[in-house]
């Protein structure tokens, strides 16, 4: 079943001349976890085209086999082609094990919460330091049992099933405990509603809906409210997986900070909630240009057209956080080559990724000459030329690790890291794609 994902150790990046060339982005990885899931609880089978094949989903896709989902590739017109039949999930033979997948435990926990199973819960180093409580405290109150120390990874489902809905607000805005309660709810009876302070990522309900569940959505001054009637049963559905923003972020940044550079990235999602990063660098000044709009599986796509660009320092207010919350270090990159300070505020969420990814955004960049302050929830860059020449500490962070890759094609010196293997978790094409448009980047395998 699973795809050979290409594993390196370290590696560096000097400066480049300029980059050229069309590429496709990779599949979206929110919509390519979702997707498993959610044709692993519907009836009948769902076809998935586009899917990201990086360690976390692979972990997902072995993740809905051990609770009983028939999952299978195939290589059809020389593309991958994933198909998911649905079950009546039952207790894994085996431990799960989502590896570094954030996004994967909440949910998986979330939709296993709604049949009587029991399940032991596991990921790597990093994935178990992270807080799980935002998640179990609600499905505690509806009903799941779970034990663990700290409400951190391992954690045991001693029992789910008979769950009741419930009215949540989450004290933090969060797309990953909105789409966890909505998935629970598809086994609880009633009205499971969410109420968000803030605008999040709103793929599970557009999902929902194409597989045959309607949501309502409504405003008030409490904020976003989003709910489903259960119990409610999901009917399999054909998914093309649009590419990943997230990952054209990495691309877009490597353009604008490259003299001459010139790229086009196809089949780009355009979600509102996901494409804050692109409104912060046109306000900074990025020529950045949306082409051929269509709309595939509930998302608007669009192919983008990048030209390096002299970037001028912004504010970057708390409330752009929920639309680029994964865009931070690359734009605290792109914030070193611009001309002036930026400011970026709202940032305590970062603390809580992979790793602290607010501190390790700083350490990049001070590794590496810029001029950068860090306070407890902001981050301010003023930016300029980079001297580069340092070696930066990923501490297994993908979004570090190709942050501090893309530094280095514009720096004086170049920039090394000290390990590049996680990169594979959420791009497994990143090294193959930057050598397309012709980046200077060197890997140790």
């Amino acid at each position: 079943m699973q795809a050979k994902v290409n594993k390196v150790k370290g590696a560096s990046s000097s400066r480049t001349k300029a980059l050229g060339g069309r590429v496709r982005a990779p599949g979206d990885k929110s919509i390519s976890h979702r997707a498993l899931i959610l044709g692993a609880l519907a009836r009948g089978t769902t076809r998935i085209t586009g899917l990201l094949e990086g360690d976390d989903i692979l972990h997902t896709a072995e993740a809905m086999q051990g609770f009983g989902a028939d999952v299978s590739r195939d290589i059809i017109d020389q593309e991958p082609v994933w198909t998911v039949t649905g079950a009546n999930w039952k207790s894994p033979e085996h431990e799960i094990d989502f590896g570094n997948a954030g996004t994967g435990a909440r949910l998986i926990m979330g939709a296993a919460a709604g049949f009587p199973l029991k399940a032991n819960y596991t990921g790597d180093a990093s994935l178990s330091s992270r807080p799980m409580g935002r998640v179990l405290t609600p499905l505690r109150k509806m009903g799941a049992t779970f034990k663990s120390d700290d409400d951190k990874l391992p954690i045991t489902q001693k029992k789910g099933g008979k769950l009741k809905a419930i009215n949540f607000t989450p004290p933090h805005a969060s797309a990953q405990v909105k789409s966890a309660l909505l998935l629970a709810g598809l086994n609880a009876e009633g009205t499971t509603e969410i109420i968000e302070s803030r605008p999040t990522r709103d793929h599970t309900e557009n999902m929902f809906e194409a597989f045959g569940v309607p949501v309502k959505r409504k405003t008030s001054s409490m904020g976003n409210h989003i709910s489903i009637e259960g119990p409610a049963a999901l009917t399999a559905t054909p998914v093309n997986v649009p590419g990943d923003p997230s990952s054209a972020a990495f691309l877009i940044a490597a353009a604008l900070i490259v003299p001459g550079s010139d790229i086009i990235i196809e089949n780009v999602m355009m979600n509102p909630a996901r494409t804050g990063l692109f409104e912060v660098l046109t306000r900074m000044g990025a020529f950045i240009r949306n082409d051929n709009f269509r709309r595939s599986g509930g998302e608007t796509i669009a192919d983008i057209h990048v030209k390096h660009s002299k970037l001028t320092g912004v504010d970057v207010p708390a409330s752009q956080v929920p639309s680029m919350v994964d865009e931070y270090p690359i734009l605290a990159v792109c914030a070193a080559y611009a001309h002036g300070r930026t400011d970026m505020r709202g940032l305590g969420e970062l603390r809580v990724k992979e790793s602290d990814r607010l501190a390790g955004t700083f350490d990049l960049l001070k590794a590496n000459g810029v001029i950068v302050e860090m306070q407890e929830d902001s981050l301010h860059v003023t930016g300029g030329d980079v001297e580069g020449g340092g070696i930066v500490a990923t501490h297994h962070d993908h979004r570090l690790a190709m942050s501090a890759l893309i530094l280095g094609l514009g720096a004086e010196k170049p920039v090394r890291i000290d390990d590049a293997s996680m990169i594979a978790t959420s791009f497994p094409s990143f090294f193959d794609l930057m050598a397309e448009i012709g980046a200077k980047i060197k890997v140790a395998k």
